[in-house]
């Protein structure tokens, strides 16, 4: 079907001191939000995480309706059953034409040094562009049959599809924040190492000064 309206959802942290983590995917919403503008499309933010819902507060964006607190509170209560309460309802909206196409904005985990910020295609479901062209034309037999398969596993692929992302993006969070607090303490080792060179050398020179003055007044009194 033709696309009118896209929904962004954007995964993020609810806490900060975590680096360029949450920035980085405000800014792919933000490229994702652009991009449906240049083509006049309508876009919607989801946002996940308490940052993100500030982020779509601070730059307007239009934000979804239908899923309850679930940018505040998902992330303290995070399983499959709540990631499938949130997968259920983006299925729901997408499903009744509220919604024409489904994108994700979230952090990637490579390890626990790098974080790749990704935008992935939720809805609706593409064939895989690494399919084999002949594919089809292999005679599969199917029990019971291929209607009630799709109807019961896309579903569920699509909730493990969303509860991956949390996941990549939780994992990916403490990661970054990891980093950012080792490169933290890196930097105030350096400047209290600066202090002390400092402190050190203005001390020596009230030492030196000191010894001066009494000896400049022991050869005056002496004089």
């Amino acid at each position: 079907r033709d696309v009118k309206r896209v929904l962004i959802v954007a995964i993020t942290s609810n806490r900060g001191l975590c680096g360029a983590f949450n920035n980085n995917v405000v800014k792919l919403a933000t490229r994702a939000a652009k991009a449906c503008e240049e083509v006049n499309q309508a876009y919607v933010v989801l946002p996940l995480g308490k940052k993100a819902l500030d982020a779509a507060k601070r730059l307007e964006w239009p934000v979804a309706e239908g899923f309850g607190d679930a940018a505040t509170t998902l992330f303290e209560n995070l399983d499959f059953a709540h990631a499938s309460e949130v997968a259920n309802e983006v299925m729901a909206q997408f499903a009744d034409g509220t919604y024409d196409r489904v994108v994700l904005a979230y952090n990637q985990f490579k390890n626990a040094a790098v974080q790749i910020p990704t935008e992935e295609a939720f809805l609706p479901m593409l064939p895989d562009a690494d399919t084999k062209g002949d594919a089809s034309s292999v005679d599969y037999i199917f029990e019971p049959n291929k209607e009630d398969i799709v109807e019961r596993m896309l579903p569920n692929a699509l909730r493990v599809q969303l509860y991956k992302a949390l996941l990549d993006s939780h994992a990916a969070e403490h990661g970054a924040r990891m980093t950012a607090m080792h490169q933290a303490t890196d930097n105030g080792g350096e400047l209290l190492r600066d202090l002390r060179i400092t402190y050190n050398k203005a001390r020596q020179t009230a030492i030196t000064t000191e010894i001066l003055e009494i000896v400049a007044g022991s050869e005056a009194l002496d004089g």
